[in-house]
């Protein structure tokens, strides 16, 4: 039997790119959208040809009760979750004084609060099944390393480092594994906006990292292999700020 794996924000980007690998290397996934379930299902298709198993769970990570509400449902239906990997997240990018208050409290509450509300549900699953377990955040070097106009951002992906920190030490004990990914430039649809060709310049690679680059890590994290690694903060960056 394949161990499961929730990926929130699965239906494109880093988060479909991972679901893919994971599916490779035969991992069930339960897929994750907020909106356009289409592209959630085409990603299910392509997991379901590799011969793994997956379905799709929409819900808003901003929203408590309804990720209270599905993830309690689906776990009741198909058991503890081996693995999580909160992948979901928004930016909103603005200098700090011309900020509004809806850009500081939407990315706040969806990336930083979308922690608290996905992890609260299926945390005390996974230790109550009693097996070991692995869970991934998702920072972003604006976490380690702040950059202009993404206060709110860094401000979000600076506090999934500290709770990550913590809640590893509270499950260590219980095998089950807390770790962050802090990727810097990936090519995707996130990024396609930015002036790639000068972040090049101050990148030691010189280059932009892929999203198969950071799902290879992810696979890796998720791995028997990797079971006494817990509490850490992994770049994917090409070299950057360092």
């Amino acid at each position: 039997m394949s161990e499961n794996i929730l990926i929130t924000g699965s239906s494109r980007g880093i988060g479909r790119e991972i679901a893919l690998y994971l599916a490779k290397n035969r991992y069930d996934i339960i897929l994750h959208c907020n909106s356009s379930t289409q592209k959630a299902e085409e990603v299910k298709n392509e997991i379901e040809q590799l011969g793994q198993k997956a379905r799709v769970l929409k819900f808003d990570i901003t929203n408590r009760k309804e990720c209270a509400e599905i993830l309690t449902q689906d776990i009741e239906q198909n058991g503890a979750y081996y693995g999580v990997i909160l992948n979901a997240g928004i930016s909103k990018d603005n200098v700090f004084p011309a900020m509004s208050d809806d850009e500081w409290d939407e990315v706040l509450n969806t990336n930083l609060g979308g922690f608290y509300n996905v992890l609260k549900p299926v945390v005390m699953p996974m230790i109550l099944a009693r097996k070991k377990g692995r869970i991934i955040t998702m920072s972003s070097v604006s976490g380690l390393a702040g950059n202009r106009g993404q206060v709110n951002y860094s401000a979000s992906k600076a506090g999934i480092i500290g709770a990550t920190k913590s809640l590893a030490l509270e499950l260590a004990k219980r095998g089950i594994t807390v770790n962050c990914i802090a990727p810097g430039v990936i090519d995707t649809d996130m990024t396609k906006d930015l002036p790639v060709d000068e972040l090049k310049k101050i990148i030691p690679m010189k280059r932009t990292g892929s999203a198969k680059e950071v799902a290879s890590l992810a696979n890796y994290l998720m791995s028997e292999d990797a079971g006494y690694i817990t509490g850490q903060v992994i770049s994917v960056n090409g070299g950057l700020y360092l």
